[in-house]
Parts: structure tokens; C-alpha cells; sequence
């Protein structure tokens, strides 16, 4: 059986309004730097803990695991951040969800 293509409502994201879109952005920012310095805290600890091992290590192996460290938690943060941000602007709801669709017509 072929699916049929119909016209699906599409609802109007939070995000299309700059007055919402601002404050959620600006939401996004705060918990950014919140979770930068958290990361730089991190940072610290694990350094911390890698220096009082005692071991002689080069200070390249330092600068690649601080670089590690930071940019995976950064990078952790922002996509979580973005999940949280998507889904707390209602902008998930305002897609158009073809396969859900066909799902139902099959069904």
C-alpha cells in the first residue's frame, strides 16, 4: 500500500518570536557560562589529580588532556544545552512529523 501525502497543520515554533527567541537564547547563554565554569573547574581537578601522582610526565601530555577535557565537556554542555533549549521552547511540537503520520495510516 503506497502512503498517501496530506496536508499536515504545521504549529508555529516559540522560537519564531524575537521577544521568546531572546530570552530563550539568552537563557542558553547563561547556562553556558555556568557550564564553563564548571568545565574550568574540572579542569583544575583533573590536573590536580594527574600532577599529585608524582609521575614525570611532558607537558604535552598535560596540554592534550586539559584540551581533552574542556572541549568534551564544552561540547557536552552546548548539546545538552540545545536539547534543553529545544524542548523548552515548544519548538519540538512545531515539526512535521511525516513518518508518524504514514506509522498511522498503516496501523
Amino acid at each position: 500500500m503506497r502512503a498517501q501525502w496530506r496536508a499536515v497543520e504545521v504549529k508555529p515554533s516559540n522560537l519564531d518570536d524575537p521577544a521568546y527567541a531572546a530570552h530563550a537564547w539568552g537563557r542558553y547563554r547563561r547556562l553556558m557560562g555556568f557550564m564553563a565554569a564548571v568545565t574550568v573547574l574540572a579542569l583544575i581537578g583533573v590536573m590536580t589529580a594527574i600532577y599529585m601522582t608524582g609521575s614525570e610526565l611532558p607537558i604535552h601530555f598535560y596540554i592534550a588532556t586539559g584540551l581533552g577535557v574542556f572541549f568534551a565537556m564544552l561540547l557536552a554542555s552546548a548539546l545538552m544545552g540545545l536539547v534543553f533549549l529545544s524542548s523548552g521552547t515548544g519548538h519540538d511540537e512545531a515539526i512535521d512529523d511525516r513518518i508518524h503520520h504514514e506509522l498511522d495510516d498503516i496501523d
